[in-house]
């Protein structure tokens, strides 16, 4: 266990940090390249779109609805076991998937096993990054989530040749063992204490029940600036994860072949790795407040989703989705950063995991509808637009935020817990 009464903003930290790309990589990574395995499925059980974009969403959903769980558990037990524990049944719910016989049977392997495994990774990676930096907080977080741009890039192709070659029960248990790598990525995360703050074995079993009861009771959601930020990123989940689900599907419609179709995202997926680091290292660097350069972000990534539809040649669809990646990719850091600065690092662990559980509201929503208009108007024009719609709403939101309109560099809140109604 590190001791120190600052965050180090380096040694170690590092390593954190790799471990959080890692874990990127291997959640976001796959739920990224799932629309490759879309079409099959459909083709498979006969099903409808809406019906089959339920595993995915799913998944998104029980991922951030279980983020206070990991929240509580890491806690409690610390950030490492819990998130092996995650790469275990990540994997676990990807070899059950590889049996399945019907929707169901995915909407529970994949939907809810897999989703749980991503919920117990997620969080914790995330806020252990947040705890050791401070002042390259949001460069360090930038790089920590990248790694979904890259495993995107690599995996969407890689996942077609495994279901070209080995079909698609073959391929998922291939993506099975590449999920059991989260197991190694855990084992990096060493713990990071405040000074004075560790406590003995049989202390900490006292505290069980508080961590958990706090699931029940969670401060901040008396806290109106964390509720503010969080609704708007339920809006914004509602139509971000879209494309990843229906990008393929859609190109296929199109005419491309599969493989053309999954360059799409390919493409997007560098984007968004390139945005992701970007937007990071612009965020601490520009005379800019974060929440106005999130704002920016979330409105460009809305516009970008918007113009999808006019993409009916390849060279144009490929621009706008290139344009799409880079915008998503460089307001998730700025997401995380804000929470930060909104609750305090104390309190980083209870926000993130309170707000992914808001978010799955969203996430449950936002694919099913889109296949749902795709079923009825026949193309996923509709889907798109409604898509960017909610990001753009989502952007709106925020302007509701306390002192959102004042220019001033001014920390959002003291490391004291935050008060019901506190401001920015």
């Amino acid at each position: 266990m590190v001791r120190t009464g600052e965050p180090p903003d380096g040694g170690w930290g590092w390593m954190v940090v790799l471990a959080g790309f890692l874990q990127s990589a291997l959640v976001f990574g796959v739920i990224r390249s799932f629309g490759v395995f879309f079409m099959e499925f459909v083709g498979y059980f006969g099903e409808l779109a809406g019906r089959v974009s339920w595993v995915t969403s799913i998944g998104i959903a029980v991922l951030q609805l279980g983020g206070p769980v990991g929240s509580a558990l890491s806690t409690q037990y610390g950030a490492r076991p819990v998130v092996m524990a995650g790469g275990f049944l990540s994997g676990l719910g990807m070899i059950l998937a590889s049996f399945a016989t019907s929707l169901t049977h995915l909407y529970l392997s994949i939907g809810l096993l897999s989703g749980l495994g991503w919920a117990l990774v997620f969080t914790p990676s995330v806020a252990s990054v947040a705890r050791y930096f401070a002042k390259r907080r949001t460069f360090a977080t930038g790089l920590a989530v990248s790694g979904a741009g890259l495993a995107s890039f690599a995996f969407s192709p890689l996942f077609q040749l495994l279901v070209d070659t080995y079909a698609w029960r073959g391929a998922l248990l291939v993506v099975a063992g590449i999920s059991f790598n989260l197991v190694a990525a855990g084992a990096l995360l060493r713990p990071l204490e405040p000074e004075g703050k560790e406590m003995s074995m049989p202390e900490a079993g006292w505290l069980r029940l508080p961590a958990f009861s706090s699931l029940c009771r969670p401060r901040l959601a008396c806290h109106r600036p964390f509720l503010l930020f969080a609704a708007a990123f339920v809006l914004v989940d509602a139509g971000y994860y879209v494309p990843y689900v229906h990008l393929v599907p859609h190109a296929r419609e199109l005419g491309f072949d599969e493989y053309r179709a999954a360059f799409l995202l390919s493409s997007a997926a560098v984007a968004d790795l390139c945005g992701r680091v970007a937007g990071g290292w612009l965020a601490d660097r520009l005379a800019v407040r974060l929440v106005h350069s999130l704002t920016i972000w979330t409105v460009l990534t809305g516009l970008s989703m918007l113009l999808l539809p006019l993409g009916q040649i390849y060279s144009l669809l490929m621009g706008l989705c290139i344009c799409y990646g880079f915008c998503a990719g460089a307001l998730v850091p700025l997401q995380f950063s804000g929470m930060a600065e909104i609750v305090g690092t104390g309190r980083i662990m209870e926000g993130i995991g309170l707000m992914q559980m808001m978010e799955s509201a969203g996430s449950l929503v936002g694919a099913p509808l889109s296949g749902w208009l795709r079923d009825v108007t026949g193309d996923y024009t509709a889907s798109f637009i409604v898509a960017g719609a909610f990001l753009l709403a989502g952007s709106l939101l925020l302007f509701a935020l306390p002192n959102y309109f004042s220019w001033t560099h001014s920390q959002l809140c003291s490391t004291d817990p935050p008060q019901p109604w506190e401001g920015l």
